[in-house]
């Protein structure tokens, strides 16, 4: 046998250590690069040709593209970043509000008091009006949120 066989014993701790930490370094390098490749996709400030610019800076020349965003850009980062963050709050608060609303939100006599105020201020019709009422009263009536009862000619 003439090549040198290494054992787990062959490779010293701080040179664990070392691979340990620039490998951490590295998934660090990946992760800072997709946050700001996503904050520059996010920023509804810069215009296609900004958002362009510098997605090339900083594909073509990583390190040094990185390093100027975060001088140039990196303040904004945050504000973009909690902006979305709550922009995206509020449409699943929206969400919530809105199936809630249609589950349990308003009862056969609500909608009954409803469909009757539509009728007396000419909205709908007799004719629509007994249509809607017989569908609230099965159970299948119109949702919380329409604000006419489908009529018997229109289908989709």
């Amino acid at each position: 046998m003439t090549g040198h066989t290494y054992l787990a014993y062959d490779y010293p701790l701080l040179s664990m250590f070392w691979t340990l930490l620039w490998f951490f370094l590295w998934i660090m390098w990946f992760i800072l690069l997709f946050r700001i490749i996503g904050d520059i996709f996010r920023d509804d400030a810069l215009s296609g040709w900004g958002k362009t610019g510098w997605l090339i800076f900083v594909i073509v020349l990583p390190f040094l593209g990185v390093f100027v965003y975060l001088i140039a850009r990196g303040k904004g980062m945050g504000a973009r970043e909690i902006a979305h963050a709550q922009a995206r709050q509020r449409a699943f608060d929206e969400y919530v509000r809105d199936r809630a609303g249609e589950a349990g939100g308003r009862s056969s006599a609500d909608e009954l008091a409803r469909l009757s105020e539509m009728r007396n201020r000419g909205d709908i019709d007799d004719d629509e009006f007994r249509r809607a009422k017989e569908l609230v009263l099965s159970g299948a009536g119109p949702a919380a949120g329409a604000s006419t009862p489908p009529s018997s000619g229109s289908r989709v």
